[in-house]
């Protein structure tokens, strides 16, 4: 007789585990990525009775067989943070603890600490691969997101490019060989380095030495005679140059040249002289000084011993030198009979930047956006993936640590061999369904009263059979 209450007590031990699981799955209804549990049953292996026909199983309860997780995608909520992080399919982020373990996660809630590390709130650090600035692809093995400072380092001026239009009406202001060149003065006192009525044309164009700091490079434009021959010199301010030789009138007058037109205004040739800074011109060569088919001047801005800090820069006027003649660009130079003026000046480089903001793409690329205009690619969050994700190790915290039974993890990029994508600017929620939480919660309490009747059927039975012997 006291076998079925043995399997009315089971019954009650199992409603209480299911309700727990279901309790637990509500109490985490808004927690972000939390994925809901379930329990399924087992029957106890029976007993065996005699019965008319030989023997009988006879049933003796049940018991809670498994709790699983459901790992289905949660929905997505909006999100002002960029680091606020959710995966669109299959995977989890892996973050790191300061003594090596690793963890598992499908909550992308990320920020930037301190020291520049992309944490979660329990202080542990996502994981990804730093980029390659050269390459532009990840290198190493899985590390810690640190971005490890809040600046972009600066980069040189390599080339710096002109456009123009000379009018083709101007007149020879400079007269004579080298005019130009001739009139500039960069030991002047007054600061009056060329006079106004010395040239026809002049542009600025700021560069950046090697440690970002900026300058300007100031190109001068003057007729030759008549014809469709045009001088120019390349200069800095002479407070700004720093070559160990420069002195007196050539302080800041880095090269000279020519600029050779045809009948249709086009350029057709073009020559250019490095000045060392103490008045010694050195002629360069089409077939041997250019670089990427353009002249090249040397300015140096820091003034190190040796100089080991002399830049070499290419002047682009629109025109490539091919081996054999120049060839122009569709962006290039005239000569027509319109104002002189500067259609585009551009160099590359640029000075120190300041972190501005962070995005995330969806391969996971993490870039910085810095004051000074860069985007650099920084890290790639690594996504991390389960033959088995039921068994995992639940550890709190939204986190799951690897066991035997989940297999080892398969690692990988966002968006590659099956790995999810990253959304940014976004939060997984739960995948807790509230309703079915609602409807369950319901059947475990009949369940539970129902088993509780057959133990007060199983009580009143034994106290009738008590009262004969009374």
């Amino acid at each position: 007789m006291l076998n079925g209450v043995y399997s009315a007590i089971s019954a009650l031990k199992a409603f209480q585990k299911k309700l727990s699981v279901s309790a637990n799955n509500v109490a985490n209804a808004q927690t972000q990525g939390f994925k809901v549990s379930a329990s399924s049953s087992e029957d106890i292996p029976p007993q065996t009775d005699p019965s008319a026909s030989g023997e009988a199983q006879l049933g003796r309860g049940t018991i809670i067989g498994d709790i699983h997780e459901n790992f289905s995608q949660g929905s997505f909520e909006p999100s002002s943070s960029p680091t606020d992080l959710a995966i669109g399919g299959d995977g989890f982020f892996m973050v790191g603890t300061s003594n090596g373990e690793k963890f598992y996660t499908r909550d992308g809630h990320f920020q930037l600490d301190t020291s520049g590390r992309l944490v979660n709130a329990s202080g542990f650090v996502a994981q990804g691969w730093a980029i390659d600035p050269n390459t532009g692809q990840g290198q190493g093995s899985i590390q810690d997101i640190v971005i490890p400072t809040f600046k972009s380092p600066p980069r040189e001026t390599t080339i710096l490019e002109n456009i123009v239009n000379l009018d083709s009406e101007a007149k020879d202001r400079s007269v004579g060989m080298n005019g130009l060149s001739n009139a500039w003065d960069g030991g002047n006192p007054n600061g009056y380095h060329i006079a106004d009525d010395a040239y026809v044309h002049e542009t600025s164009t700021k560069v950046y030495n090697a440690m970002g700091g900026a300058h300007d490079i100031t190109l001068y434009f003057d007729r030759r005679g008549t014809g469709s021959e045009w001088e120019y010199i390349v200069t800095t301010h002479p407070f700004a140059d720093r070559r160990e030789v420069a002195a007196g009138s050539d302080l800041g007058l880095l090269a000279r040249g020519n600029l050779i037109f045809d009948a249709n205004g086009a350029v057709s040739d073009m020559t250019m002289e490095i000045n060392d800074g103490a008045g010694n011109w050195r002629p360069q060569n089409p077939a041997t000084d250019l670089m990427g088919g353009h002249f090249t001047f040397q300015p140096d801005f820091l003034g190190a011993t040796g100089g080991s800090t002399v830049m070499s820069i290419q002047l682009d006027l629109g025109s490539t030198y091919n081996g054999s003649a120049w060839v122009n660009a569709k962006r290039t130079s005239t000569q027509y009979a319109s104002p002189s003026n500067t259609a585009f000046s551009a160099a590359d480089g640029y000075g120190a930047g300041d972190l501005q903001s962070i995005s995330i793409k969806k391969d996971g690329v993490i870039s910085g956006n810095y004051s000074n205009g860069e985007t650099l690619n920084l890290f790639q969050i690594a996504i991390a993936r389960f033959n088995n994700p039921q068994g995992l190790e639940k550890m709190g915290h939204n986190l799951y640590a690897e066991t035997l039974a989940s297999g080892n993890a398969v690692t990988g990029p966002p968006g590659t061999n099956g790995m999810g994508i990253i959304d940014s600017n976004t939060l997984e929620q739960s995948n807790v369904d509230m309703a079915k939480e609602i409807v369950d919660t319901i059947l475990i309490q009949r369940g539970f009263q129902s088993n509780l009747k057959v133990i007060q059927t199983e009580d009143e039975m034994l106290g009738s059979l008590l009262d004969i012997f009374s």
